[in-house]
């Protein structure tokens, strides 16, 4: 698993190539501010091909961060992941490694009958019933969550994942009231205390798409004070010191910077509504930014306006050091399946983001 001893080692063989807040505290050590995605690409060997380079090079170039889950790329990956991890020349303890369950995932390609797969590999065999399935794909109970971080850690071919998320929680609100959500929540990071007691995971957190950004009226919304005080009742349910909650992932880039403008959380200590990533902030929770370059739009260019105050040679730069430098953002993620892109988009880190101040004057 990631240390603070290897994570700070990474730091010290690579910090003096990257622009001063390049890495960042995250979870027991640092994390590089750009951290490398996997969710995009067809379930093919040639796709596998390319991440597994792109990956190596990256974690071998000052990227220490990688992001994936169970279900992308029919679980491939996963198995690319940890591929990269073992033919790269980093150590394993200064790579921090996420991952996500909560989307039944496919093996190795999409299955012909995707409703007959899931009878047969989830729903025969009583590893879900049907009442715990949304849109037919979807579940976060706390059996299915074990089964799933088994089979991240195996495809990882890893001891411990470094922070583990649940994913998309906001899936469950099409078919159950938001209360409901919440307590399937609770029963989830239950299941995740114990991982983490075990060893399996160093910290957990929750991946969103909308959840986390949008207003209180939203049919997707939860609350983040609300998903907080259901990490700690979890901790104290099975006597644990602290809750393992220690990072949310959301959207971020300059089309959809909601989770920056729209105050939808109730501040920790303050009586007034925040937006995801000042409470984040306030909370101690670590932000990893998702769409950073919007599935690769914003490599295009982004507007004017916004790319006149951003630092950068390329627009893909440029727009990654946009979600650098939002206030509470730890890390941005950039999908890369191509190594050709791995040197543009690690060379973001060289310039320094926007200090707090000049963020806030882009939306003024």
């Amino acid at each position: 698993m990631a240390t603070s001893q290897g994570t700070w080692a990474y730091r010290d063989r690579f910090g003096d190539a990257f622009a001063r807040t390049y890495f960042r505290r995250f979870g027991p050590g640092v994390a590089s501010s750009v951290g490398i995605g996997t969710y995009l690409g067809d379930p093919t060997a040639t796709v596998d091909e390319g991440y597994r380079a792109a990956i190596t090079e990256a974690l071998e170039s000052g990227v220490n961060l990688v992001d994936t889950a169970v279900n992308y790329r029919c679980g491939r990956s996963e198995r690319v992941v940890g591929e990269a991890l073992d033919a790269a020349d980093v150590d394993r303890e200064s790579v921090v490694v996420g991952t996500k369950g909560g989307f039944l995932p496919f093996d190795g390609e999409r299955p012909a009958d995707p409703a007959a797969y899931v009878r047969e590999e989830f729903l025969q065999p009583g590893l879900l019933a049907p009442e715990d399935l949304a849109r037919g794909s979807h579940a976060i109970t706390p059996g299915f969550l074990d089964q799933m971080l088994d089979r991240s850690l195996s495809a990882l071919g890893v001891e411990t994942v470094d922070c583990y998320y649940v994913h998309n929680p906001e899936t469950q609100l099409r078919t159950r009231s938001r209360e409901a959500v919440y307590d399937l929540l609770e029963s989830a990071f239950e299941a995740l205390e114990r991982r983490r007691a075990a060893g399996d995971i160093g910290i957990y957190g929750v991946a969103t798409w909308d959840a986390f950004r949008v207003p209180r009226g939203h049919d997707a919304y939860l609350s983040l004070p609300e998903v907080v005080d259901r990490a700690a009742a979890a901790a104290e349910s099975v006597g644990a010191d602290d809750p393992g909650l220690g990072a949310i992932q959301l959207p971020f880039n300059v089309r959809m910077a909601d989770a920056y403008t729209v105050d939808a959380h109730r501040h920790p200590t303050e009586e007034r509504d925040v937006s995801a990533l000042e409470y984040a902030q306030a909370a101690g929770l670590d932000v990893v930014a998702s769409a950073t370059l919007a599935q690769g739009e914003l490599a295009a260019g982004i507007p004017p306006s916004v790319d006149a105050e951003l630092r950068g040679e390329t627009a893909a730069q440029r727009a990654i050091n946009f979600a650098r430098s939002a206030p509470g953002v730890t890390a941005a993620l950039v999908g890369t399946s191509s190594p050709a892109h791995v040197p543009e988009n690690v060379a973001a880190g060289t310039f320094e983001p926007l200090g707090a101040r000049a963020f806030d004057a882009v939306f003024e």
